[in-house]
């Protein structure tokens, strides 16, 4: 039998982009770190800020993630584990980075252990401030790392959606 050849490689291009931004699956992993942004992440879960609304879903696996969440300055020992997870994740895959020590190394920064931020060992692709950040400012940094995906033309606004969704929660927040 012939193999047949693809006849439409946009559409079906089109078509993994809009999957991968409507429904990303993120892996959490901590590099060492006071376990505040981790509380935080965990907190996007809740049905307070319902994380699950925009299709994300917090994946055990390095394999079927999409999207990796580190949190905490890289340690030397925490090195080789993240080098790890992240060779272990299919393309394309994504980084975020949450919390001050992930982006500089943060409190711990000059330890004799710590290496740096998250950025000194793999590529980060989205940065969120903050110590530890509020759950508001997480999702905004997902929410605007899936709309630089550019969805495909035609496509409903999903991201853009989502972003009007954080700030009406940002400003709920803010008048309780």
């Amino acid at each position: 039998m012939k193999p047949t050849k693809n006849r439409h490689p946009d559409r079906l291009a089109g078509l993994k982009t809009w999957a991968r931004i409507n429904s990303p699956w993120v892996l959490h992993f901590n590099s060492g770190s006071c376990n505040g942004c981790d509380i935080e992440i965990l907190a996007t879960l809740t049905p307070r800020y319902d994380l699950e609304r925009f299709g994300i879903k917090l994946q055990g696996s390095p394999r079927h993630a999409d999207v990796l969440l580190c949190t905490g300055a890289v340690t030397r020992q925490a090195r080789s584990r993240l080098l790890r997870i992240y060779s272990q994740m299919h393309e394309p895959k994504f980084v975020v980075a949450i919390g001050s020590c992930a982006l500089s190394g943060g409190v711990f920064q000059g330890c004799y252990n710590v290496l740096g931020g998250i950025e000194k060992v793999i590529p980060v692709d989205a940065y969120v401030p903050g110590c530890p950040p509020r759950p508001e400012a997480i999702i905004d940094g997902v929410v605007k790392l899936l709309s630089s995906l550019k969805a495909p033309q035609g496509g409903d606004g999903t991201a853009a959606h989502a972003s009007e969704m954080v700030e009406k929660l940002v400003v709920e927040h803010e008048h309780r």
